[in-house]
């Protein structure tokens, strides 16, 4: 069997060496002037700004919907209707990662209305006394995940509520400060703080009511991580 030519092999070296030096162009560039590059057919444009905004994304989607299946393709209908409608991005309004948080909380949604069964909730009260208890706490996420099973996290934040659930995700898990959740979900930072409050207090409780119901199970091997 005949392999490729010399001509050949150098061409597509080439290429290649062609798109490492524009990757590394763009590595500087914002993420709005990679979308109005990516907008205007910059292929390597778009794979940047793929590659930056994807794991965010992926990460919210996956603790919203608590299925990876369900995270990919919200991520993957994120990126498409970014390059279908991203001449709607305005500066003005907030940067692009901000835009396409936008999007994929509409997917979620719509997984949400098709999948979600919400559970009862303690009353505001209960709430109130829990977050108390909890304030000061930073970090919580982190201490949950040492303290208690992948598995168990993964449900308690599932069967938040959605105005809970988001502000843990975005707070705790995606890292993100109160100004960018706030500017995300288009309320107060006080508001995100309020939420947060109750969203740890409820999250704390739930994987309390976890624990007591739980039956001894043996060791399963080694335990995966959150994501």
């Amino acid at each position: 069997m005949i392999g490729p030519s010399e001509d050949t092999l150098k061409a597509q070296t080439s290429k290649f060496e062609d798109q490492v030096l524009m990757t590394d162009s763009l590595a500087g560039r914002s993420d709005s002037e990679l979308l109005e590059l990516s907008l205007a057919g910059e292929e390597t444009a778009f794979l940047v700004l793929y590659e930056r905004l994807k794991p965010s994304i992926f990460r919210y989607a996956f603790y919203m919907t608590n299925s990876r299946t369900a995270a990919e393709e919200v991520t993957q209908e994120v990126f498409v209707l970014l390059l279908r409608e991203g001449k709607r991005y305005k500066k003005t309004r907030g940067d692009v990662a901000a835009f396409a948080f936008g999007i994929a909380r509409n997917f979620v949604r719509r997984f949400q209305r098709r999948e979600r069964i919400y559970q009862e909730l303690p009353s505001d009260e209960v709430l109130e006394k829990e977050s108390r208890s909890q304030n000061g706490t930073d970090g919580l996420a982190a201490q949950l995940i040492r303290k208690q099973g992948i598995e168990r996290i993964r449900t308690a934040i599932a069967s938040l509520p959605g105005r809970y659930r988001q502000v843990i995700v975005l707070c705790d898990l995606c890292e993100l400060s109160y100004a960018e959740v706030a500017c995300r979900l288009e309320c107060a930072v006080g508001t995100v703080r309020s939420r947060l409050n109750r969203a740890r207090a409820l999250l704390v409780q739930k994987l309390k009511q976890s624990k007591k119901t739980q039956t001894e199970l043996p060791a399963a091997g080694t335990e995966e991580c959150l994501i």
